[in-house]
Parts: C-alpha cells; structure tokens; sequence
C-alpha cells in the first residue's frame, strides 16, 4: 500500500504550514486550562500566541495552507479562533503521542491531499520578536527543503547558557539558499548540564533548538519509514482512511499504536548520525525568540519590551519612595492592568479587572483568575506545574 495517490512537480509544491498546537502549557496555571491552553491565550499581548503564529507567517503561507494538530479538548477552541483556516485542516489527536506522531500523521494528509508539499513545522507558542527578520528565512529553509531528502532547522544563537533548551551543533556552511547561509548538522545536543551549556554558549559553534522544521512531506515519510518504521506501517494504514467516512474510528484505533517519541529524537539525532553527504542543515536565526516557558519567562520578555501590550501603565508603577538599589536589582513591576506599587519591584500582576495594590514585596508572580489565584516567587514559576499535578491528585477537575 503507498500512501500517495497523486504526485506533484517540485516546482509546483505547496507550500503548508504545520502548527503543533497539543500542549496543556501547565506551567502558566490557573489562565491555562484544559480546554483553554497557553497557545490559546494572550500571553504577552492582545492575541493569543496562537493567532500569533499565523499572522507571522502571512503573506508566505494562506489560511487554506495552514495545518493545526492538537487533541480533542482543544480542537473546538482552535476551530474558533482560526475560523479562516479550513475545518479539516484542523487534526485532533485522540491521545497525546509526542511530536514524532503528530508530524507524522500532518504530513499523511498533506500527501494524501497535495501528493507532496513543502512543509514549515512550526509551535505554537513561541514569542519571535522580529517577524519580518523571521519571514525573511522561512523561504530560504523552504527553498533548501525543497530538495528530496533534505531536512532543514532554525536554531536560535545563545543568549545565554540555558540548561532547559536542545542544542544543534554546526559544521561547515554547506548551502547558500537564497544567500543565506545554511550550515551542515554535526548533531543534536538534548538539554545539557551547566557546566556544557556554558561550554556550548561561548563557543559560537552551537545554536538552540526551536523547533522550527522544513522539509517536504515525502522527507519527513521517508525518514519515519527508516527510523520509526512501526509508526510508519500504522500510518500507511490510516491514510488509506483519510476522506473516507472510515477514517474517525481508524483515528482512534490507530494512532494509540504510534511510538511516543519527539521527532528530535526518533528522526533528528539519527540522521545526523550517518556518514553520508550532509541532509540536515540549520539556518541561524536571530530573530528575538523566546519559548515562552513560565510566567517569569513572560515578566521578563514585557519588562524588557515596555512597548508590549501588557506593560506599566503611564503614571503607574513604584512610587518616589521606592528604593532606588531594589527597582535595579529587581527589574521593573509589570501589570495587565492599574496598579500601584510602593517599595515594590520585580513583580509580574495579572489581574486585568482589579486594581492590584502591593507594598513591600518583590519578585512575585500573582495571577488571578475568577476562581483561582496564584501567587509564588519568580524563582519558583517553573514549579508552577507541581500545583497542576497536586490538583490532579486530589481530582479538582474545576480547576484543571
């Protein structure tokens, strides 16, 4: 059984944006919920990080071009927050199976339906700062991709050495792709010790790893036939399903079969193991980004940008009594609404219909939601998950 029905000249390919949209984001609790997850809200400005993620990609990819894969919880939301984007390009997993198989079964549609097409793998819920610095790459990486056999990434030159991100290591540049310089994978680098992400940081050979992914959908298939060869057969068989009324219960009886594994992981790392002419390249990025991980990772993008839409307002903030020594250790407050704050610094206030008043505290996360308030330090923010799992335990499903 083949999994094509048509094909397609290189040249006329589509071009499909595929955006990974799964995630429960537990780490922004209690706005992210359930059914409302971090992609779908407003984290640092008026759209949700979601709506976000499209407009950035117009004019390059249309709105019948746009892919989403997220579960079965999220999918009514996202259908209504991108309602220019066709229904049925809106794939819900019925259960969660990491990356691998959520590329794996957008780039089984996109075959089905195009025969082949480039496609741009993208999250959701990544911050990129420059967008039209962004925009300006994304038809290079398409431009390499379009080779068969070619697999192309964006990594992020270090600002820092994170412990919490993947790293790509760079050899020679191997392409100029619409001028732009495309470097050969020498390997993928999983979340290191501090120790090696210092070492990787200062080097100037390594970048980190975003995410964001080129290549053609017959690639990506081929690849999973060599490395995931299982989850490969399973996916033969569910597209034979695809727009037939067969395909919702093949769905839920087929994709629980796939292999639970990051594409980092069941595809990345192993090609670049080979010895062969170099396949996988990545494009350095400069773009501003952020991940976007907790909610200090948020005060820390809207102190540094006071232009963004949940920032201080004018005439708000420390008084003429604060300390002057704190303010600069601490960093400014940040609020989504009026605030005042007296000897205070450092502090992130989401509580946009209240007026927040603080007095004496620094560095807080507090945020409020009408039937749940969060308050730790910043230090702690990442631990914000622990209370979601704390809540499933004791099965308060309200605030889930």
């Amino acid at each position: 059984m083949r999994i094509t029905r048509k094909k397609s000249p290189t040249q006329d390919l589509p071009v499909c944006a595929v955006l990974l949209a799964g995630g429960r984001g537990t780490r922004f609790w209690p706005r992210s919920r359930t059914r409302t997850p971090k992609q779908l809200l407003n984290i640092v400005g008026e759209k949700t990080m979601l709506r976000e993620t499209v407009d950035r990609l117009s004019p390059l990819v249309t709105a019948r071009n746009i892919w989403v894969v997220t579960n079965v919880e999220q999918s009514q939301a996202v259908r209504r927050e991108l309602r220019a984007v066709p229904a049925a390009n809106i794939l819900a997993e019925p259960v969660g199976r990491n990356t691998a198989a959520a590329i794996g079964l957008a780039a089984a549609h996109l075959v089905r339906k195009h025969g082949d097409a480039l496609m741009a793998v993208l999250p959701s819920d990544a911050y990129i700062a420059d967008a039209p610095g962004y925009r300006s790459l994304v038809p290079a990486a398409l431009e390499l991709a379009r080779t068969p056999g070619n697999m192309v990434v964006l990594g992020i030159p270090p600002t820092r050495p994170e412990t919490g991100y993947g790293y790509i290591e760079r050899a020679a540049v191997a392409a100029h792709p619409r001028g732009v310089a495309a470097y050969a994978v020498r390997r993928f680098t999983e979340k290191p010790e501090l120790a090696v992400a210092r070492r990787y940081a200062a080097s100037g050979k390594y970048l980190w790893n975003a995410g964001m992914f080129f290549w053609r959908a017959s690639t990506l298939l081929e690849n999973l036939k060599e490395f995931l060869p299982k989850s490969h057969r399973a996916l033969l068989d569910l597209a034979a399903t695809i727009g037939t009324p067969r395909y919702p219960a093949a769905l839920r009886r087929i994709y629980p079969r796939l292999e639970s594994i990051s594409i980092d992981y069941a595809v990345m790392e192993p090609a670049t193991r080979q010895s062969a002419a170099p396949r996988v390249f990545v494009i350095p990025a400069k773009v501003g980004w952020s991940d976007i991980g907790s909610w200090s990772a948020v005060y820390e993008l809207l102190a540094a940008n006071r232009g963004a839409a949940l920032r201080s307002k004018p005439g708000a903030g420390r008084s003429p009594r604060s300390s002057a020594k704190l303010a600069k250790a601490s960093g400014p407050n940040v609020s989504a609404g009026p605030f005042i704050a007296l000897d205070a610094a450092g502090n992130y206030f989401w509580s946009p219909k209240k007026f927040v008043a603080a007095i004496g505290v620094h560095d807080l996360v507090v945020v409020e939601t009408p039937d749940a308030l969060l308050i730790c330090s910043r230090a702690h923010s990442q631990d914000v998950a622990k209370i979601v799992k704390a809540l499933e335990k004791q099965r308060l499903r309200a605030l889930l």
